[in-house]
């Protein structure tokens, strides 16, 4: 197991999302722009963390990503092996079991440590950081469905004729 530039974006990624997880699906182009990280590259990680069932995708409008499960249950190191490949061992020659069993042990006690760290946890050291978390603008506190037109852009009662023959019997009648 690696901690690669890949994972430690993976990390990244998955505590915006989970610091957001009240807020609904958070849209990989947000977490691009938060983060200063390509949205291709984003999109490649989410598949891999989609795939290994950490995260959930919600398509159309108001969409994103959301955890696929309680951030309790998601350690540092399901993130890190969902996104980096598995090292391949080599055959191991007769002179360098030494080393082979030295690198083992170190990549146990690793996966250990990364397995006791919750993504709840990493979310509470942000918080008690400061990190402050705004709703996204284009989201009010009432959850609306796809087709509802939110209140701001109905338009105003008009009591003006909706049809040239509805205006030319309004004109008719006016005139006599």
């Amino acid at each position: 197991m690696r901690l690669s530039t890949k994972s430690r974006f993976a990390v990244t990624a998955m505590i915006d999302v989970a610091l957001r997880e009240d807020h609904g699906p958070v849209a990989l182009a947000a977490i691009s722009a938060r983060h200063q990280i390509s949205l291709s590259y984003l999109e490649q990680l989410f598949s891999k963390l989609r795939q290994a069932e950490l995260v959930e995708s919600t398509r159309g409008p108001g969409g994103g990503y959301s955890l696929a499960r309680n951030a309790e249950k998601i350690t540092m190191a399901d993130i890190v092996a969902a996104v980096d490949a598995p090292e391949q061992e080599e055959g191991i020659e007769s002179s360098t079991w030494m080393r082979h069993e030295l690198w083992a042990g170190l990549h146990d006690q690793m996966l250990a440590h990364l397995q006791s760290i919750s993504l709840r946890q990493l979310v509470a050291e942000q918080r008690n950081k400061g990190v402050k978390v705004e709703p996204p603008a284009n989201v009010s506190n009432t959850r609306r469905g796809v087709f509802a037109r939110p209140k701001s852009l109905q338009s105003p009662k008009v009591n003006a004729p909706n049809s040239v023959f509805a205006l030319a019997g309004s004109l008719l009648t006016s005139r006599s």
